[in-house]
């Protein structure tokens, strides 16, 4: 997304904008990828075809995850951002280097340096404006703006769902993101699949937000496995408007063992909790 912001707002956001997992590609395939092959370069290659850093034609080049570049091939790129020149494999042509180029990772650079496993030339020629993403975490105010852009991008253009309610939007502000932006787009993308209401409910959200224990301080902690599961169920019962059928199908458990789980957590007399029929 920062990437595609920068080229967004440069001079350049006419033209292409090629954005490469580079751990995505296989060590097979990354060469002709990047720099493109002529055909008969190699067995399989029945035709020439243009590399992604040659069709950005200008643009830009976005390279996520370049630490998972294989070393070989980190020589092959130092080599074309100092020259400025694309030579495509089996080819004795070369073509000029006109696009941006922006990396990303979420590796530690140094360390992976004094590993062996990124060449140090490479960073420096990379290295020349440095952008710190920080994690979700420590931006958590950027989480109810995320929160309702991903409402609006995937309610299907309905208008069904159009809010979060104040409650699960505290369960959201209290938990640390491991997975950051992708992993709340994921849990919004879940929210809306399985709510039935115009807004977001905490019983709406993944089981590992429900699990989490809001603190007064603003912190959250894990809760003991006894309460988990205590408040699992009742959060089932909750959604399920006290029906124990539809609860322990809910929670993937059998319907002896919800009756058993409300008699050992001593929730018969819970308002929840339709009676037995």
């Amino acid at each position: 997304m920062a990437a595609r912001a920068i080229h967004a707002y440069s001079p350049w956001n006419k033209k292409p904008f090629m954005p490469v997992d580079c751990g995505a590609l296989t060590p097979a395939l990354i060469d002709s990828e990047l720099f493109g092959h002529v055909r008969g370069a190699f067995t399989g290659a029945v035709q020439s075809r243009q590399g992604l850093l040659a069709a950005a034609e200008g643009g830009t080049v976005f390279l996520d995850e370049i630490a998972e570049l294989p070393v070989e091939v980190q020589a092959k790129l130092l080599r074309v951002l100092q020259e400025r020149e694309i030579k495509p494999i089996g080819s004795n042509l070369r073509t000029p280097l006109e696009a941006r180029i922006i990396a990303a990772t979420n590796q530690d650079v140094q360390t992976a340096i004094r590993r062996g496993g990124f060449r140090k030339e490479l960073f420096f020629r990379l290295d020349v404006v440095s952008i710190k993403l920080p994690p979700l975490r420590e931006r958590k105010s950027d989480i109810p703006l995320l929160v309702h852009y991903f409402i609006e991008r995937h309610s299907g253009g309905e208008g069904n769902v159009t809010g979060i309610s104040a409650d699960a939007m505290t369960r959201l502000m209290s938990y640390d993101w491991p997975g950051n932006v992708r992993e709340l787009e994921n849990c919004v993308q879940r929210s809306l699949a399985l709510g039935s209401g115009s807004t977001i409910q905490v019983r709406d959200l993944p089981s590992n937000l429900l699990h989490h224990q809001v603190r007064h301080d603003g912190e959250s902690d894990i809760l003991p496995l006894r309460d988990q599961e205590r408040r699992a169920i009742l959060e089932a019962l909750e959604s399920t408007h006290g029906d124990r059928v539809r609860a322990a199908q809910l929670l993937g458990i059998g319907k002896t063992t919800i009756y058993r789980k409300i008699k050992e957590y001593g929730l018969e007399d819970s308002a929840t909790i339709r009676p037995s029929a």
